[in-house]
């Protein structure tokens, strides 16, 4: 009978791919470390707010660190006491950071969605000079327009919670409109025009064809505008009138008590409560924030 032979392993190539693969677990682990410690820095602030929105404010000032427990612990009277501080209701602050930040969020998402198809499809010369200033006004800090938009704002009367999503258009445009930009490029134009050839004109385009395709970048866009604009202090406190209309973070400034005193108590307490909708929000939708910036990242 005839014995096949067959042919020996290769263990000298074997050795330098093993090593290979454990180099990089190796790598794995170092960097999963790290960014574990990284984590770990960036949650202690809203942990030690936890914390500290249980205690009484004695011990949130000598005791910060440590946990509520014992004669510390004050339960939910700091959360009664902050909503109940002052002359001026919490609920109608959530009330009015709702409303301004839903309003604001849909009329960016809409109008900047718009705007970005036009000036991709369009392509003339007025158009690239829109879009390399809506790009252009990512760049310029707040600090110098803040002025002369307050006196615009009262002029123009957007100073209600109804007309100052008007104001957060034109600083949220910028963004937006280079995101969906970017990922208008993607879409083949070919879809456009069998559009038109049905009949279809550019506002029936735009709504029945183009904006479903935009999904992922408006999910996206509306994450980060949120974010933005519920946790925003400084452009409701130059626009607003704050005798009238208080937003969330412009109430935990009115927390103060006589002689410049703070219940550190009921402010972590309030800190807290407006924080954990956007936390949860974000942890929920993350994951379309991904997708919408890496379909939006497409050169042309």
């Amino acid at each position: 009978m005839k014995t096949e032979n067959k042919p020996r392993k290769n263990t000298d190539d074997e050795m330098p791919k093993a090593g290979k693969l454990s180099g990089e677990k190796k790598r794995m682990k170092a960097l999963t470390v790290v960014f574990s410690i990284i984590c770990i820095v960036y949650v202690l602030p809203v942990l030690a707010v936890l914390v500290n929105s249980f205690k009484l404010n004695t011990y949130v000032k000598t005791d910060t660190f440590s946990l509520p427990t014992g004669e510390m612990w004050a339960g939910i009277s700091n959360f009664i006491n902050g909503m109940n501080a002052g002359n001026y209701p919490f609920w109608k602050s959530a009330l009015y950071s709702l409303v301004i930040t839903l309003l604001s969020t849909l009329l960016i998402v809409i109008c900047t969605s718009m705007a970005a198809w036009y000036v991709e499809r369009v392509n003339s010369l007025f158009c690239k000079i829109i879009y390399y200033l809506c790009v252009f006004s990512m760049v310029v800090p707040f600090q110098m327009v803040m002025f002369t938009l307050s006196k615009t704002a009262d002029q123009l009367k957007l100073n209600t919670p109804w007309t100052i999503p008007i104001v957060y258009l034109g600083f949220g445009a910028g963004l937006a409109i280079f995101m969906f930009v970017g990922f208008v490029k993607s879409i083949p134009i070919e879809i456009e025009e069998a559009a038109a050839i049905d009949g279809c004109g550019p506002v029936r385009t735009y709504f029945s064809v183009v904006f479903p395709m935009l999904r992922p970048t408006m999910i996206s866009v509306g994450i980060l505008e949120i974010m933005w604009i519920w946790n925003d202090y400084l452009l409701p406190q130059l626009v607003l009138d704050v005798n009238e209309y208080k937003t969330i973070p412009i109430h935990l400034q009115y927390l103060k008590g006589s002689y410049g005193t703070v219940d550190l108590g009921a402010t972590m307490a309030i800190i807290l409560m407006s924080i954990i909708p956007v936390i949860v929000f974000y942890l929920v939708c993350q994951k379309y924030i991904i997708k919408g910036v890496a379909a939006g990242a497409v050169k042309g």
